[in-house]
This record gives structure tokens, C-alpha cells and sequence, in this order.
């Protein structure tokens, strides 16, 4: 470990790029965790090169030169022409920096050293460590800016200085506080839905956003939650404040993003461990969880139960991220259940989250239940023509139920429909 200025790092990176024929790859933390002053030393050091980062955030150096490589675009690289967007679920993310994105360089931020200089990635374990083992193996660059503002959290983050070839400390970021939006009645009433599915001692998988702060209040009267989950925010510290957590589990989590005080109570928190992807995000892993609870968005789903949350169109939006995991783990877990959990209707685009038939690609598929704010639609177990029904009648916008039983008639699913049509006719 060298302990390094930006000019001396400077020095470092032109080296790098200059013993190429190509330009230089370099892997970035992203997320709530980017290493924002080594980004700037990289840019104002090399012209061209590569820039692999996991959702993004707005600020990350954007000109000629710079080429985005990602398979979950993030704020910072939507819609930026010459993206190159590497298509695969997380837990197969790491396997490309053997051979689809070899990185020269590696960008990291950590913790204050403690102890015979131990440091800890944080709040961003995720893919990191398979990009720096692939780093160290090749002979790349692995760098890290040292945070007072980043917590030691315990598991596969935990590194020492020996491991890492340059270090630069630089003062804490103040990130933008997440002022929680207004939750709408109707995303209140997803919240209720998904929160009566759950039972003391299930494990949960939750993300951030409107309907997963809306679930976590409705959970704390239960007890002995397990959470094993690709991140955690904020609404784990009101599980934890309720006591509603296993205490004989930790958390298992593979990166954070939320305030303050989550970073504080991750800080030598005993309780959590921070792990990489290959093992948060292996679906049987995922599945050896007690009722492992899966609750994902989309942006649409189908009657078939397929769900796009990547693509608006043939637009591209997000990526696979890890639902395709949690989805399939979830479901071979004893009384696990896969919940998708979205709005009827996208009240910005003026249309319905449930379609007949999805024209964007396919995220996951063969959940448990679909729930909107109109219901609950029961998937699992049920035949097809059912499934459709459910999700018309229980799930879809009254506005389009209507529309989308005609789509069912073409698509072969209208079987019940015309069933009760007769029925009903007889009684007539």
C-alpha cells in the first residue's frame, strides 16, 4: 500500500493508460458509495477509457473519451449515447470480469483504517471484490479513497491497506440527504397488501422506494425477521428499533444506501454482514432462507406473469439487476414466496402497468402474486387462463380490464370469461 497523493496517484493512472493499446478499463464503486475524488483524479489524469459502474448516480464524468460499460444503468448513464450495456443478472455479473471486462483499474471507497491497518468497503461490498481479485491477479491498479464518513461494516468488505496499491484520504462527502417522498393512497394500499403476506420469522428481501417504505412500518409488530438481502436503506433501522429482528440471524446485505444514521448503525454493527454478490445474490443460498419473502417492482408485467422492469419500450431503463435471482430463490424456498409489487397505472405515461403481452424484454417471470393497489393476484399454482383472470380482475386498472379480457380472447387466455359468459347466459 502506498499512501498517495491525487498528483502522485495522477502519475499512477497515465502509467496505466499508457502501457495500452486500448483504453483503460477501469471499475468504479456506484451506488450510494462512488469514489467521487478518485473519478476526478482519473478524469483530469487520462482521456480515454472505459468506465464500469453498477447503477450510476448523476455527477460521474461525462465527455469524449469516456465510454460507460454497465449492466444496470443507473441515473448517470441513462440515455447517454455510445452506453455499452452488458445485459446479465448480478449474481453472474462478477463471472464478466474474468473475461467480457478485464479491469486495469479499480476504484474504491473505505473506511478509516482501524487496528494494523484494517479498512472495510462499507456500505459497497457487491461486485467489488471480484473486480479487485481479478485486478490484483492481471496486474491492475487497485485504488481506494480512504472516508471518514464511510462505516466498517464486517464480512467480505473487511480489506487491509497491505491489499490495496494506492490509498488517498480525503475528507468526508456530504451526500444529499433522501428526502423520502409523499407515499399516495395508492402505493399506501400496496404497502398493506404485501405486509399481510408476511409472518413473524420470514426473511426478507427488500430495496428502496416508495412501496418498500410503505411495507417496513407494517412489519414491526412482527417478530424474528430474517433479512437477507441485496441492499438494505433506512427502513431496516425501524425493524431493528422495533426489535422485530432474529437476533440469532444477522443482517446479510450486499451493499447500503440511505442516511446518516443507517451508515452509523452499520459501524462495527456485529450484527450485519456485508457480503459480495456471488454469495447474497447465489439463488440457493437465497432459497436455504426460512420463507425467504422476494418483494421486486416492474414496470410492467403481462398475463402471462412476466414482468419487464429493464425497459420502457425498447427503451433502456435499468437492467436485470438481482430480481431474477431473489425470484427464483425465493420460490424454492421452504414457504418462500416471490411478490411483485406495483402501481396499476403509470400516472406520468397515462397507461397500465398490466399488459397483455410484454413487446420489451423479459426480467422474471413464475412469481407468487402480482399486487397493485387494486389487489392481490394470486400466480402460483394456478393455470394460465386463471393466472390471467386474477391479474385482470384483482390486479389490473377497472379503466382496462375490459381492453385487456379482448387480449386474452386473442392471446388464447379467455377461456374463464367465456366460460362464466355462458353461465351466466343459461341463468338468463
Amino acid at each position: 500500500m502506498i499512501a498517495s497523493t491525487t498528483t502522485a496517484l495522477s502519475a499512477a493512472l497515465r502509467r496505466a493508460a499508457w502501457r495500452l493499446d486500448r483504453p483503460l478499463r477501469v471499475v468504479a464503486g456506484g451506488n450510494a458509495s462512488v469514489p467521487w475524488t478518485l473519478l476526478r483524479v482519473l478524469d483530469e489524469s487520462v482521456h480515454d477509457y472505459e468506465l464500469f459502474m453498477l447503477n450510476a448516480p448523476h455527477g460521474i464524468p461525462s465527455r469524449d473519451g469516456v465510454t460507460y460499460v454497465t449492466p444496470f444503468v443507473g441515473p448517470g448513464m441513462r440515455g447517454v449515447p455510445g452506453l455499452s450495456y452488458l445485459p446479465a443478472r448480478l449474481s453472474h455479473v462478477p463471472a464478466l470480469f474474468r473475461w467480457s471486462f478485464v479491469p486495469d483499474v479499480v476504484l474504491v471507497t473505505v473506511s478509516s483504517p482501524r487496528g494494523v491497518g484494517e479498512v472495510s468497503l462499507g456500505a459497497e461490498v457487491n461486485v467489488l471484490p471480484a473486480a479487485i481479485d481479478v485486478c490484483r491477479a492481471t496486474g491492475g491498479l487497485v485504488v481506494a479513497e480512504s472516508r471518514p464518513d464511510v462505516p466498517f461494516t464486517f464480512g467480505d468488505s473487511e480489506t487491509t491497506l497491505t491489499d490495496l496499491d494506492i490509498v488517498v484520504s480525503v475528507a468526508a462527502t456530504r451526500g444529499a440527504a433522501r428526502t423520502p417522498a409523499a407515499r399516495s393512497a395508492e402505493v399506501e394500499r400496496i404497502g398493506a397488501h404485501v405486509a399481510s403476506r408476511v409472518s413473524c420469522g420470514a426473511t426478507l428481501q427488500l430495496g428502496i422506494g416508495l412501496i418498500p417504505d410503505a411495507v417496513v412500518p407494517r412489519l414491526t409488530h412482527l417478530h424474528g425477521l430474517g433479512v437477507w438481502s441485496e441492499m438494505v436503506s433506512d427502513g431496516i433501522l425501524d425493524l431493528d428499533d422495533a426489535g422485530s429482528l432474529d437476533a440469532g440471524r444477522p443482517v446479510v446485505a450486499s451493499f447500503a444506501a440511505g442516511s446518516p444514521r443507517l451508515m452509523g448503525w452499520l459501524h462495527e454493527n456485529p450484527k450485519v454482514r456485508m457480503l459480495r454478490t456471488e454469495t447474497v445474490n447465489d439463488p440457493g443460498r437465497i432459497a436455504a432462507n426460512p420463507a425467504m419473502t422476494s418483494v421486486n417492482t416492474a414496470l410492467s408485467v403481462d398475463l402471462f406473469d412476466q414482468a419487464n422492469a429493464s425497459h420502457i419500450g425498447s427503451r433502456l431503463h435499468s437492467g436485470f439487476g438481482g430480481q431474477c435471482d431473489f425470484v427464483v430463490g425465493a420460490m424454492d424456498s421452504a414457504g418462500g414466496q416471490s411478490v411483485m409489487a406495483l402501481r396499476s397505472w403509470h400516472p406520468r405515461a397515462e397507461v397500465s402497468s398490466v399488459v397483455g403481452l410484454l413487446e420489451a424484454p423479459v426480467t422474471s417471470f413464475q412469481h407468487t402474486a402480482v399486487i397493485t393497489e387494486q389487489g392481490i393476484a394470486e400466480i402460483c399454482g394456478w393455470d394460465s387462463q386463471t393466472q390471467a383472470q386474477h391479474l385482470i380482475d384483482e390486479a389490473a386498472h377497472p379503466s382496462v380490464r375490459d381492453e385487456l379480457w379482448e387480449e386474452a380472447e386473442g392471446l388464447g387466455l379467455g377461456a374463464l370469461r367465456r366460460a362464466g359468459a355462458r353461465t351466466l347466459s343459461r341463468q338468463g
